[in-house]
């Protein structure tokens, strides 16, 4: 169980969210973002139990896809998403449309719900018990939530204008640079996705 929690915590990668979410934090109060945020994870738990309950009869009964083939579409939403955070930077994340809620599905969709965590997700309910895969998915999701607000205490913290300064522009060259691993990973899903097709003859 600690070894599902660990793996689905690196795929969903805390670090990273707190760099796309780092717009939005300048745009909200404190309790606007953490309930926003409350939310957002409330949203991706929801989703993920439904996919532990079902595990891949969600891709083989209900919509007759291949797994691989959501692999490989999962693959191309990354690398798309990839593009638009090296070419515009923050200007191409999340916007404040008004509505709380909205912000929240945006936030869930596709930013902590994905090809990767769903896929570990279905995982969890074939190597875990149903118990185990629940309390599992809270820890993760408590995990993730600490993390981000403890990250956003921190940049709050910083009394000094020029830290504060620094620590954007530091946060914006990172956002960048993740965009090269996030585009390498979408193109090593579609990869993945088409190799165990020719595998298996196409399922």
């Amino acid at each position: 169980m600690i070894a599902a929690i660990v793996s689905f915590l690196v795929m969903l990668n805390p670090f990273a969210l707190f760099l796309y979410l780092k717009p939005i934090m300048n745009d909200l109060s404190v309790e606007d973002f953490r309930t926003v945020f409350i939310k957002a994870s409330s949203i991706s738990f929801g989703i993920f139990l439904g996919f532990l309950l079902l595990g891949d009869l969600v891709f083989q009964q209900v919509f007759r896809i291949n797994f691989e083939s959501f692999r490989i579409f999962g693959g191309i939403v990354l690398f798309s998403f990839a593009y638009v955070f090296i070419v515009q930077g923050k200007k191409g994340f999340i916007q404040i449309k008004g509505d709380l809620h909205d912000l929240a599905s945006e936030i869930a969709l596709p930013f902590m719900v994905g090809a990767g965590t769903i896929s570990l997700t279905v995982l969890m309910s074939e190597q875990l018990a149903l118990w185990q895969g629940i309390l599992s998915l809270v820890i993760i999701m408590l995990v993730n939530f600490f993390i981000i607000m403890g990250m956003k205490s921190i940049r709050h913290g910083m009394r000094s204008k020029k830290l504060q300064i620094a620590f954007d522009k530091n946060m914006e060259l990172l956002l960048r640079i993740n965009g090269f691993f996030l585009g390498a990973i979408g193109v090593d899903m579609v990869v993945t996705g088409i190799s165990n097709l020719v595998a298996t003859g196409g399922g």
